[in-house]
């Protein structure tokens, strides 16, 4: 049973059993009753996810090609998969439910906002991205790397990264280094004036990392708040905490 590689949709197979494993125990660390794979491909996660007993199991692979070779080659996947691009499918269960994934490398910024518009359903996630996006999502303040996505998926999410996997573990090898990442949600979220306002914020803030805060968000304060000390920092100096107290002083 042999199925093909399609570059456009960034498929990179996991072959290292080890690292399936490794991602597959972690997962385990919280109880869930159900649980959504993204982008199941070849079935090398699949079919650990397959046996773990006494929870609701669905997938979402948009590759027709991979939902019938998945269906063939484990049967008990039959009518939990939904065809369709996880981007564009609805909460696939009415109760809360865990992510679990190797996702596709293209679309990883969009799938962590994506488990922010579920964050009401989704306490936990476990997924494998581009060490790069993973790294972005887990750093904090202070780092080159802290930005609108660490941000915006802290203020929910606690984000552990894991482990390191490289690229000899998949197939074909992916020309970067990847890296595992938890989000566990958190039970207190920092008190904001509105999400709406939070992201507007954050994202004004970054868009010139390099000015200082006077100068990136002048457009959303008074000049009288602007002549406040924190607006001579940068960005990337400012916690999620110091944000969400931030958005009750916008116009």
């Amino acid at each position: 049973m042999e199925y093909s590689l399609k570059k456009s949709l960034g498929q990179h197979f996991l072959k290292d059993e080890n690292v399936c494993k490794n991602i597959v125990d972690e997962l385990q660390k919280n109880s869930f009753d159900r649980l959504l794979e993204v982008g199941p491909g070849g079935g090398a996660l699949t079919k650990y996810l397959l046996k773990i007993p006494g929870i609701n199991f669905k997938a979402v692979e948009l590759d027709k090609e991979k939902v019938l070779f998945l269906e063939r080659a484990y049967p008990a996947i039959r009518g939990r998969i939904l065809n369709e691009s996880f981007l564009d499918i609805d909460p696939p269960f009415e109760e809360e439910f865990t992510v679990v994934g190797n996702f596709p490398y293209n679309i990883s910024t969009q799938i962590l906002f994506k488990v922010l518009d579920w964050k009401q359903q989704v306490p936990v996630v476990v997924g494998m991205f581009q060490k790069e996006v993973a790294e972005r999502a887990a750093s904090k303040e202070g780092s080159k790397v802290y930005g609108v996505l660490s941000v915006l998926v802290q203020v929910f999410y606690k984000v552990e990264y894991l482990f390191d996997v490289d690229p000899s573990c998949f197939n074909p090898p992916p020309k970067v280094m990847s890296g595992v990442i938890r989000l566990t949600r958190r039970e207190t979220v920092p008190e904001m004036k509105s999400e709406k306002a939070f992201i507007n914020l954050v994202k004004t803030a970054f868009n010139q990392r390099r000015k200082t805060l006077r100068n990136a968000v002048k457009s959303l304060f008074t000049p009288e708040e602007l002549k406040d000390k924190l607006f001579d920092k940068r960005a990337e100096v400012l916690s999620v905490e110091d944000f969400a107290a931030l958005t009750f002083r916008m116009n």
